[in-house]
């Protein structure tokens, strides 16, 4: 069993990826290969690229018309034209024709009148006029393209006109990835419990292909120190990096670190940064090793800010610059002391202004990285990030077109993933997050998204959304737009074994599963639980918070709960049985200045469209009969 390791001092990212660099010492160096010049789309000159030809290489016509000597036309003009014998004083040419003899100009063939052997022209011709002189794009033994450039389409067709043909690359680093763990299986929808499906090698085998090197997957290796030591051996037989995953941080079954240890030396273990600090830095016979924490978005982020650069720097260059988008953050984020932290976010641009909007931080969370849009960074020496500052997003992937972005943040529910779907054939992007319905008016009310899900119940009026409106959105006019009446109930385990047949049964052992506060799902179920006179305090699991109706219904579905109140269409997604308790409707809010802009008018019509109506009742539990209804809403008074 290997003893815990407890991080008592982490290094700092830039001096741990230095230190490491420093470690693999001058003997790193980049392997090349020859290739044809038309196969080598996309890789790193190993060197300078120096023309063995000039081009063009010969004098060259760069029209169609007449070659002529420039001192044979000298004195020609509209009142006294000249006239020269063709195939004499006057040879007809194409564009890109020899120049023939010691003819230095060629005369356009709209500008002459050629007519019984003889050539009138009317202007007189410069020396090398419209003549292509050799050498004039390309020179030879000048140099076409330095060492370390990345060659694109252009490129090829520039070598190529230099006579070369074959040129010397940097070679493909060749990365095996070991994943580790006697729980890891590969991938399928079956996996039994305790088994965790192995996402991370494909992830980084992806990652590694788009910087530049050729992975290579080992199967999954148990949590045995032998094994890993043998499989960790041969691989640096045939490898140039080895990147080992998971098995790096401070559990008993974590071998990873002495195993690299006993084969080479180990530069870093320990990374000040959130999510990836159990990442490790080694070097084993000469040769760049990598431990890679298994949880999915540490895995990421460690692969992000070592594997990359080192894959780069193996193909002769550096990385390019990640896009920086400035923008101002939407909510406060708190964070350690000592510790960089990279904070997932989504983008907006809202009333001219761009929006970073974090989301999920849990390093367990892959599809936290598929939501992102950007990542944020807190300083190593900072507490978080007050709401409003101003920071730098940075993009680690396609940077998204913000002017077709609709940034929806408020209620979840599973229209908005349909209506995603179906406006991006409209170059339109639906982003959303998460928030609840009281958090999506806030944002609203903060200028910091386009529009809210919402669905909030006034108690004193018994009707939904609009009061909320009148009181908490001053100064301004509001449409509410109806995606459809839905139903809520209990979603409960298949056959509903504790024969739960309302929420007055929820007192008791029933294990409960509730949503966060200011979500709307959570405001009808105090109105209810009001009504029928009992206190939440006596529901176990009132108090334990989910943020989307599918994470409820996982809840239950997994056995962490027995109840939790959700929509039908959640319910049926994974197969629970539900328990109706009311219907209420679903709507968009938004200004009306958002509401007359191209993109949310798209949207509108999708939500008007019968193929989104269709989508809706094949989800179930949706009434489409108002759906695209509109409410205009005058908000309150300023300082209401």
């Amino acid at each position: 069993m290997a003893p815990r390791r407890v991080y008592l001092e982490m290094t700092p990212w830039e001096d741990a990826l230095k230190a490491w660099m420093e470690a693999l010492g001058d003997s790193f160096q980049p392997s090349t290969e020859t290739l044809e010049v038309e196969t080598a789309l996309g890789r790193v000159l190993a060197g300078p690229a120096m023309a063995l030809t000039s081009s063009p290489h010969y004098h060259a016509s760069a029209v169609d018309g007449v070659a002529v000597r420039a001192q044979d036309t000298y004195g020609a003009d509209e009142t006294s034209p000249l006239r020269l014998a063709l195939g004499q004083s006057a040879v007809e040419v194409n564009t890109g024709d020899i120049m023939p003899g010691d003819f230095d100009a060629v005369l356009m063939v709209e500008d002459v009148h050629i007519e019984a052997g003889q050539v009138e022209i009317t202007s007189a011709a410069s020396p090398w006029q419209n003549v292509r002189l050799a050498g004039e794009d390309i020179v030879a033994t000048e140099m076409i393209l330095p060492g370390g450039h990345t060659l694109r389409p252009q490129d090829i067709g520039a070598l190529l006109a230099g006579g070369i043909t074959r040129v010397s690359m940097c070679a493909k680093p060749r990365v095996t990835i070991i994943p580790t763990g006697s729980e890891v299986v590969d991938p399928g929808p079956h996996s039994p419990p305790g088994r965790v499906p192995d996402t991370n090698s494909r992830v980084l085998a992806a990652l590694v292909r788009e910087w530049g090197g050729v992975p290579a997957r080992s199967a999954p290796v148990p949590d045995e120190p032998g094994k890993l030591t043998r499989v960790i051996s041969r691989a640096m037989d045939s490898s140039d990096v080895v990147a080992v995953i998971a098995g790096s941080s401070a559990g008993t079954r974590d071998f990873t670190r002495d195993v690299l240890g006993r084969l080479g030396r180990v530069v870093a273990h320990g990374i000040a940064t959130r999510p990836g600090k159990p990442a490790i830095l080694a070097v084993v016979q000469g040769k760049p090793t990598i431990g890679v924490p298994g949880y999915p978005v540490s895995a990421v982020v460690a692969a992000e800010l070592f594997l990359r650069p080192l894959l780069y720097r193996m193909c002769g260059t550096v990385p390019p610059p990640r896009p920086l988008v400035r923008s101002r953050l939407g909510r406060r984020v708190v964070s350690t002391l000592g510790v960089e932290e990279f904070v997932r976010v989504k983008l907006g641009r809202v009333d001219g202004r761009v929006v970073a909007v974090p989301i999920s931080r849990g390093a367990g969370l892959l599809s936290s990285l598929v939501r992102a849009d950007a990542v944020v960074r807190v300083p190593l020496l900072s507490e978080g990030l007050e709401e409003g500052r101003e920071v730098a997003a940075e993009v680690w992937g396609i940077e998204p077109d913000l002017d077709r972005t609709l940034l929806i943040i408020g209620s979840h529910d599973m229209s908005l993933d349909l209506l995603g779907q179906m406006a991006l054939p409209l170059g339109i992007r639906v982003s959303s997050a998460h928030v609840g319905s009281l958090g999506g008016i806030t944002a609203l009310r903060r200028r910091e998204a386009h529009a809210s899900g919402v669905h909030l119940l006034d108690e004193a009026t018994g009707e939904y959304n609009k009061p909320f409106v009148q009181r908490l959105l001053p100064g301004r006019n509001w449409v509410l737009v109806r995606v459809a009446t839905r139903q809520q109930g209990l979603m409960v385990s298949p056959g509903n074994p504790l024969g739960i047949r309302g929420l007055g049964h929820l007192e008791g052992d029933v294990t409960f599963v509730n949503r966060q506060k200011g979500a709307g799902t959570r405001v009808l179920l105090d109105h209810h639980l009001g009504l029928l006179g009992i206190d939440p305090r006596s529901i176990n699991g009132y108090d334990r918070e989910e943020h989307t109706h599918m994470a409820v219904a996982s809840a239950v579905k997994s056995g962490a709960a027995d109840a939790g109140l959700g929509i039908l269409a959640a319910a049926r997604a994974l197969g629970l049985d539900f328990v109706p308790v009311a219907q209420e409707p679903y709507e968009i809010l938004v200004s009306r200045e958002t509401y007359d802009t191209g993109p949310f008018q798209a949207l509108l019509g999708i939500i008007r469209s019968e193929a989104f109506k269709t989508g809706l009742l094949e989800l179930g539990g949706y009434d489409t009969s108002d759906t695209g209804k509109e409410t205009l809403v005058e908000g309150g008074p300023t300082g209401a």
